[in-house]
């Protein structure tokens, strides 16, 4: 594995118009096949990406490891793009006024035995 910070980060903005969020790009970490980055935070969440010679475990399993970690996910759309997003189980409400303000919506969570479908153009009835 090699980290190169990025000091000072470099900035730049992203989202909805008029609603931009300032992010801060801090570091690169290149990955070798089957070498692993976990990702934590104050409250205890952790994601996994696991490098493998033909790309990217870019989650832990979605209704397995993830969920003990205190995360849900969700597939989303903002206009024609598509995000899969982890959402701490307690900040469920911070989510949804995030969705509101970048005009997102969910088409599914997929953490569930089944996936469970929001209604969202597109998907299955």
């Amino acid at each position: 594995m090699k980290i190169d910070r990025i000091d000072p980060p470099r900035e730049f903005l992203v989202g909805h118009p008029g609603q931009e969020i300032a992010l801060r790009h801090c570091a690169d970490v290149t990955l070798a096949p089957d070498e692993q980055v976990t990702l934590k935070t104050e409250s205890g969440t952790e994601f996994d990406v696991v490098r493998k010679e033909w790309g990217y475990y870019a989650t832990p399993s979605l209704n397995g490891r993830l969920a003990s970690f205190g995360l849900r996910s969700a597939l989303v759309m903002s206009g024609d793009r598509r995000y899969l997003l982890l959402v701490e189980k307690d900040k469920l409400a911070d989510f949804d006024a995030y969705l509101k303000k970048q005009k997102m919506t969910v088409v599914a969570w997929l953490d569930g035995p089944e996936i469970e479908f929001a209604g969202a153009a597109g998907a299955p009835e």
